[in-house]
């Protein structure tokens, strides 16, 4: 096969500062063409049924106000069915079809799901685990992203693709792959193997650097031949951090390549049309994603509740404001949800009537410009039949399709929020080649993985009603005020004189346990920890004093801290509370130290609920931001996104009481009545618009 990609060829640089900051990505090029509506719709899956259900399909799409779907994506073996050879018949006359409609088209390339014939020509693509083991044909994902006759083919089906329908009217928008990253990531095949030496030559350019940055003096790892390195597959113990994270780095990058390889042949027959693929903002380990929102013209974004989870309205939320982050402020599309239940996680709850409606809102309250689900028509067969649709196996009499119906006409009424902003003056810092260091093994406790610090910090901002952008480390930080690092255990000396110049300049910086740790290649700097925060902290930490499971201590502002405790010796900062009990028995619990014109506060300790919350209201207090009272985690959701011309309050009722709210006025978008406060019923959602000056 030709015209395959070099491997190993970076598709971005390495992280930089400039290139992290919003403003220097390149230029995007717009909304979806010719939308002058908030988008409605879903992915489509005609090739699982014959024609005159199109044709009732198309007709239903209509009647519920549908004006965007998302085609082709899993079709590779229907468009391609002998290598080379192309069959576009079916996709010509849905295509058309849709158009007749006024239904436009995301269109898929199908490149998740290689074709029976890829397989028995193509062997050696087949992804290997860590653990060695060849994975095989007949589900959904990836074949080894660093091979050739892969990249090959997925380019081959991409260009294919861009040629035939380049003119077509429907086309509004490319959709490359899908869920890159999931179920396959991490690949250790040969030609993965083989790419990473690549990349680690292109990375560090001999191999005396490569040995200094892993360490390899330690167990006697050192190289001295390029072709000894493996990918650091299972090993008898732990396999070198430094080689760990490397790899992952390599196979985000990997990844990207083949997005830029699939973007590249789409560009060159239709470059006025946007190209996007599905991201999975929290809940995808192996992507960069900050590297990958400079690659998409529009940020796109699939998001599935953890049903069994009481505050999955949160990690919504979390989860919204991350993907407007990636998106640069920008509005983006939310590509999949679900309309009910999915098929996937240990017990599949059902989403209660009106949660639907709530999940799109909020989304497009926290900056969303389309709602999308998967899917559209229920599958009657296959991994995914018990998969919520927005046309359940009921059909048009089930309640699920009488509230799509309705969201499709609340939606309708929101277009005069398209474009507009989520202002936040505050930011959580998210770094995921620092997750990638922090979660690896041999850390000092089981208890430190990044994630759960990010939700309790998110969360308590969420009870009061604070927005909330997240950032890089290297990002300019000069629009907040606050800036949390929750989980920043690795930090480069470019992100540690970045919260420096923060804080100097007047910033609040709150940092939590275990940060600063480490450098770019998981190294203990030179000194006391936390090396890269010593100095805008004013202290040093001499040793890490992990708790026991179920151990706690109290602090004598009456909090109770559990997981963790340090010693702490002050230089320059003030304790602000001071462990009572525990093995930190004397020694300060949470510090503030003034720098600049800041300050910076260190929790030493897992605070939770509103312990957490009203150190952070302090810290909000301090820099003049304001906060509500926090409210219940099954309660009342309040967002706000401006346009130039108007205020949109968004009100979504996440608990089963009515609420009031009394400090909101303007005109129900819903009803077009004009309100000066109003009750938000039990599982409800109110938007209330208002005239700016």
């Amino acid at each position: 096969m030709t015209n395959a990609p070099t491997l190993g060829e970076t598709a971005a640089t390495p992280r930089d500062a400039a290139d992290r900051n919003a403003e220097a990505r390149p230029a995007r090029s717009g909304w979806i063409p010719g939308t002058d509506r908030i988008a409605f719709g879903g992915d489509y899956n005609p090739e699982q049924w014959d024609r005159d259900v199109w044709v009732e399909d198309i007709a239903l799409m209509k009647r519920a106000g549908i004006s965007l779907v998302s085609i082709g994506i899993f079709s590779w073996a229907l468009l391609e069915p002998r290598e080379g050879e192309y069959e576009f018949g079916f996709l010509d006359e849905v295509m058309d079809l849709l158009h007749g409609a006024g239904i436009s088209v995301d269109l898929g390339t199908p490149t998740a799901a290689p074709p029976a014939w890829f397989w028995r020509t193509y062997p050696e693509a087949h992804p290997v685990t860590r653990d060695g083991l060849r994975l095989g044909h007949g589900s959904r994902g990836m074949a080894s992203p660093s091979s050739t006759a892969y990249r090959a083919a997925a380019r081959g089906i991409a260009d294919a693709l861009g040629a035939r329908y380049a003119t077509h009217p429907a086309l509004v928008l490319w959709h490359v792959h899908n869920e890159f990253g999931a179920p396959v990531s991490e690949c250790y095949s040969p030609a993965s193997a083989a790419a990473f030496r690549v990349w680690l030559q292109n990375r560090y350019g001999s191999l005396d650097a490569l040995n200094a940055a892993w360490g390899t003096n330690f167990w006697g790892q050192r190289y001295g031949d390029w072709d000894e390195i493996d990918a650091p597959r299972t090993s008898p113990s732990i396999v070198n951090p430094a080689q760990r994270l490397d790899f992952a780095r390599y196979t985000s990058n990997a990844l990207l390549e083949c997005f830029v390889a699939e973007r590249d042949a789409l560009k060159a027959h239709t470059p006025h049309i946007p190209v996007t693929t599905n991201f999975m903002a929290t809940n995808c380990p192996s992507i960069d994603y900050w590297a990958w929102s400079r690659e998409v013209d529009i940020v796109a974004n699939d998001y599935y509740l953890v049903a069994e989870r009481a505050d999955n309205h949160v990690l919504l939320a979390m989860d919204a404001d991350l993907t407007r982050s990636l998106a640069g402020g920008r509005p983006w599309i939310l590509m999949e949800h679900s309309t009910g239940a999915v098929n996937w996680q240990p017990r599949n709850i059902a989403k209660r009537p009106g949660e639907m409606a709530r999940n799109s809102l909020v989304s497009v309250a926290r900056g969303a410009d389309a709602v999308l689900f998967f899917q559209f028509r229920a599958s009657r067969s296959g991994a995914e039949k018990f998969h919520s649709a927005m046309l359940p196996h009921g059909g048009t009499p089930t309640r699920i399709w009488r509230e799509v119906e309705a969201l499709g006409a609340t939606l309708g009424g929101l277009d005069d929020v398209m474009g507009g902003s989520v202002p936040a003056r505050v930011a959580i810092l998210w770094d995921v080649e620092s997750f990638w260091a922090q979660d690896l093994e041999w850390r000092p406790s089981v208890d430190l993985g990044h994630r759960e610090r990010i939700v309790a910090f998110y969360t308590e901002l969420w009870r009061r009603d604070v927005a909330v952008d997240f950032a890089h480390p290297h990002d300019d930080l000069s629009a907040y005020d606050v800036v949390l690092a929750p989980a920043s255990y690795l930090l480069d000396a470019a992100s540690a004189a970045n919260l420096r110049g923060f804080v100097s300049e007047g910033g609040r910086l709150v940092s939590s346990y275990f940060s600063g740790i480490v450098d770019e290649h998981d190294a203990v700097p030179d000194g006391p920890y936390p090396a890269g925060l010593r100095e805008v902290l004013g202290l040093r930490i001499d040793e890490f004093l992990p708790f026991r499971a179920d151990e706690s201590a109290r602090l004598d502002d009456g909090s109770t801290g559990t997981v963790w405790a340090d010693d702490i010796v002050l230089d320059g900062a003030e304790a602000v509370a001071t462990f009572e009990d525990g093995p930190a028995a004397g020694r300060p619990g949470v510090t503030r130290n003034v720098y600049g014109t800041g300050s910076a506060w260190y929790v030493s300790t897992k605070l939770d609920g509103d312990d957490l919350g009203m150190l952070l209201e302090r810290v909000l207090a301090e820099a003049g931001v304001e906060s509500a009272a926090a409210h219940p985690v099954a309660g009342l959701e309040r967002v706000e996104r401006r346009t130039d011309e108007a205020l949109f309050v968004f009100l979504a009722n996440h608990g089963d009481t009515d609420v009031e709210v009394a400090d909101v006025s303007g005109i129900d978008v819903a009803t077009g009545e004009s309100v000066s406060g109003l009750v938000v019923p039990g599982a409800a959602t109110r938007v209330i618009r208002s005239e700016l000056d």
